[in-house]
Order: C-alpha cells, then sequence, then structure tokens
C-alpha cells in the first residue's frame, strides 16, 4: 500500500493487519521472547561469578539484539534502567565491602578493596543481563499480542491484561512526565537550570503525571467494561499467532539449562 500526501502507508491500519517484524526475532512468538527474558535474568543470577554472566549479555541479549536491529535502543534502554542502581552498587561495594584484604586506595575513614570492586562488578553484570533482556523484550514485542497469545493458551483475560499493562506501563508514564515537562516549559518553569532549580522543577511535574495515569486507569476501566471485559466464558480471538515445534523446543530448553549452570561453572573451575 504505497504511501498518501506524505502519511505513511500503515497509518490508521489496525495492528492486526499490519506487516510482521522486520526481523526474525520480532516474528518469533511473544511467549518465546518472554521465556528468553526470563530465562536470561534467572540465569545469570544462578550462575554466578563473572565469566557466566557475562557470557550470558552476549549471547542472550547482545546477540539477539543485533539480529533484530535494535542495539541502539536497547543500550539506551539498559542505560536508563540500570545507570542509578549501578552507581550506588559499585560505590556501596567498593567503600563498604566486608572483610577485604586488597587495598585499592583510602578515602578518609573509607576502604575500597579489591575484593568490592570485583564483587561490585559481577552484580553489575547481572542487572545488564536482567534489564537487557527485559528491554530486548519490550523492543521487539508488541505487548497487544502477547495478551492475544496468552489467552489464546487459555490464561484468564484478567491476568493477560496485567502483563500488558505491566508492560506499556513505564513508557506511558516517560510520554506523560515528558509531555507535561514541555508544557510546564511552556509555561515558564525552569527545568534546564542549576541542580536546585531541577529538584525544585520535579513537583510541579509529578502531582500531573501521578493524577494523569489514575485518570487513564479509570477510563481504561470503564472502556474495557463498556466493551464486555468481564463477560465470563472463552473470547473469540480474531487472529493467532504463528508458533512452531521449533519454538516450544527452544523454550522448554532455555529453561532446562538453568539448573545446569551450577554444575557448568563448577566443571570449570570458575569461582
Amino acid at each position: 500500500m504505497p504511501a498518501t500526501g506524505g502519511v505513511p502507508a500503515t497509518a490508521g491500519v489496525p495492528a492486526f493487519l499490519e506487516r510482521p517484524g522486520r526481523t526474525a526475532w520480532h516474528r518469533l512468538n511473544p511467549l518465546t521472547k518472554l521465556v528468553a527474558a526470563i530465562s536470561t535474568g534467572i540465569a545469570a543470577l544462578v550462575a554466578g561469578g563473572l565469566v557466566l554472566p557475562l557470557l550470558i549479555v552476549v549471547v542472550a541479549v547482545a546477540l539477539p539484539a543485533i539480529l533484530a536491529r535494535v542495539l541502539r535502543g536497547l543500550l539506551r534502554s539498559t542505560l536508563v534502567l540500570t545507570l542509578p542502581l549501578a552507581v550506588s552498587v559499585l560505590l556501596v561495594n567498593l567503600l563498604f565491602f566486608p572483610g577485604g584484604q586488597e587495598v585499592l586506595f583510602r578515602l578518609g575513614p573509607l576502604t575500597a578493596s579489591a575484593e568490592g570492586l570485583r564483587y561490585g562488578v559481577e552484580v553489575l553484570i547481572r542487572l545488564l543481563a536482567i534489564s537487557g533482556g527485559v528491554a530486548l523484550f519490550y523492543l521487539t514485542t508488541r505487548p497487544g499480542d502477547l495478551t492475544l497469545d496468552l489467552e489464546r493458551r487459555g490464561v484468564p483475560p484478567r491476568i493477560a491484561f496485567v502483563a500488558n499493562a505491566s508492560i506499556g506501563t513505564v513508557p506511558a508514564i516517560l510520554e506523560r512526565a515528558d509531555a507535561i515537562t514541555q508544557a510546564q516549559r511552556a509555561r515558564g518553569l525552569d527545568t534546564e537550570g542549576s541542580a536546585w532549580a531541577r529538584v525544585r522543577g520535579v513537583i510541579p511535574i509529578v502531582g500531573p503525571v501521578i493524577l494523569g495515569s489514575i485518570a487513564d486507569v479509570e477510563e481504561r476501566t470503564l472502556a474495557l467494561e463498556a466493551r464486555g471485559f468481564g463477560r465470563p466464558g472463552r473470547r473469540t480471538l480474531l487472529r493467532e499467532l504463528p508458533d512452531s515445534g521449533r519454538q516450544r523446543v527452544a523454550r522448554w530448553a532455555m529453561l532446562a539449562v538453568i539448573p545446569l549452570l551450577p554444575v557448568l561453572r563448577g566443571s570449570l573451575g570458575l569461582p
């Protein structure tokens, strides 16, 4: 369908009539990508150490992001999600790690140890695996597709809707906060000056964001009930997302590998 008058060809087209994802990773079943994201985070926690979690980040997050052509967006999203926590984790472990023997430097009464730095880096790699897996799933999956697939598999509509809403909550809040920030700037609010001005400018933004989110929840609830969301019985789904035997095997394989990671770590002699 060609574009007309500068309007994209898919503008106004229902989601289920649009072209499939632009890469093979986008076209995977949503449940496969969800299991991959969950398995990535759990595997990084179970594996422990530094080598295996780092390998998990490369194989399960970076390579799929390259295949899906979302590496730049993945890096930006992961940085936003992990930067505040990463800085605190590194500082706390570097300066307050108990029993550190190898001293790097002293900062007054605080002592920075190599053991604390090493442990902080290990925790940071696990955070990258968790946030990277979640960001990869979000960047390559439509929330509506996940809801549709979960309902097709017999998941109650309310639980499927909660999963959909959980995925879309953060980006919706960020978009609303950006719109409110622009509106407040147009009214003369200083949000780009000194550090104190920025802190002071947060208060007029937080209130409208919270109230607007509550209003959105109420409007969405009324709209869903008007469309029979609470109606008992099985729904008639408009489409069925593709799945395959290979993907089913891959999902079980990803879950089965997790208990084997400690054994692999021990067999390789990793700390």
